[in-house]
């Protein structure tokens, strides 16, 4: 049966037949920790060795040395806006795919289970090996658009960012890139909501607007995440201007990366330039392909409530797992396609994931 829950979600209650773990006894669980240590220190393992096996560090990947202070413009940070960088491969010895599900009035469907999912990969089915919905850490990139004409829409944008941040999980890591005339990353990756939220407030709107090359440094930056879970949140008023990368270049980077994203559209009801008039279709087309969505607005005061709505989506997504039938490595783009098989009784449900991803050529 169906429920209805804050934030504008649907919940469905399914039974379960897990039992609850086991719990060991203290007593037992020292015991076997000393046998462990004595036994290391009789094999001669010094407190290095045994720190590289502590329970605290088996889930913390080593991020890649960070650019100094100095380094931190598009130039400096990513050469690659002069000279392409090689597609980044997808791992398929377990593909993961993030799903979203909403009803015909765009709330959250929740409470789903494994059976209500079928996959596909280029048109043939695969077996769901792994099937959750629970709020996992998430690696976020905010783009921020700070060309001159975000002047009059500044404040409200800030307070989306800082009412997004509002939704996330304590061990969630961002980071903060802000776009003028060429992206800028205005802070690495922190844990820290007021460390972002403080450097916002000195971001001053000026020049023109190089949305395209904001997200690649964006997706660049993504290959230093710590979690397997990626987003980049985009906040921006109008199209393309003053981008070296072109729009085709950047859907390919998108399709070969492993990151979702969610854009904001600010938009005026009349569109000065042919840029603009073709921004909201630009960032539609880029968010739908890696599973995620673009809300189009066109009062700023709407900016908090449908950062909230994106930042709690990231929290009520499944994620489907699953071995490719064929594992090969040949480099090529593998279709991907989600099938809904909803519970007897509900209206037609949308179904958001990413289309696909490019397999490894070695």
């Amino acid at each position: 049966m169906a429920r209805h829950t804050g934030h504008g979600s649907v919940r469905f209650h399914m039974k379960t037949g897990a039992q609850a773990p086991v719990a060991w006894p203290e007593n037992v669980l020292a015991f076997v920790f000393r046998s462990i240590l004595g036994i290391l220190i009789l094999l001669g393992v010094n407190s290095g060795a045994w720190a590289q096996v502590s329970v605290n560090d088996v889930h913390v990947t080593p991020r890649a040395t960070q650019p100094t202070a100095s380094a931190r413009t598009m130039d400096a940070i990513d050469p690659s806006l002069k000279t392409h960088t090689k597609p980044m491969k997808v791992d398929v010895s377990m593909v993961l795919v993030p799903v979203t599900i909403t009803d015909p009035m765009n709330r959250l469907v929740t409470g789903l289970d494994k059976e209500n999912f079928q996959l596909f990969e280029n048109k043939e089915a695969q077996e769901l090996r792994t099937f959750s919905s629970e709020d996992a850490p998430v690696s976020i990139g905010v783009i921020f658009d700070m060309s001159g004409s975000m002047t009059s829409k500044i404040e409200r944008a800030r307070e989306a960012v800082i009412q997004f941040f509002k939704t996330a999980n304590p061990q969630d890591e961002f980071f903060l890139i802000a776009f003028a005339d060429k992206p800028e990353e205005v802070s690495d990756f922190t844990s820290s909501v007021e460390d972002i939220q403080g450097k916002l407030v000195y971001t001053v709107p000026k020049g023109r607007t190089a949305l395209l090359d904001a997200i690649y440094l964006g997706v660049s930056k993504m290959r230093q995440a710590k979690y397997t879970k990626k987003a980049l949140l985009i906040i921006s008023d109008g199209g393309d201007n003053h981008s070296r990368y072109t729009e085709s270049e950047i859907k390919s980077t998108v399709k070969e990366a492993d990151v979702m994203i969610y854009a904001i559209g600010i938009y005026d009801h009349y569109f000065p330039t042919e840029e603009e008039r073709l921004g909201p279709a630009l960032l539609g087309e880029i968010s739908e392909l890696t599973g995620g969505r673009a809300f189009t607005i066109d009062n700023p005061n709407d900016l908090g409530d449908v950062a909230t709505k994106i930042g709690i989506e990231l929290r009520n997504q499944y994620v489907l797992g699953y071995r490719p039938k064929n594992p090969g490595h040949d480099g090529k783009w593998r279709k991907i396609k989600v099938k809904l098989i909803p519970p007897k009784g509900l209206p037609p449900l949308r179904v958001y994931a990413k289309t696909g991803y490019y397999a490894p050529s070695e």
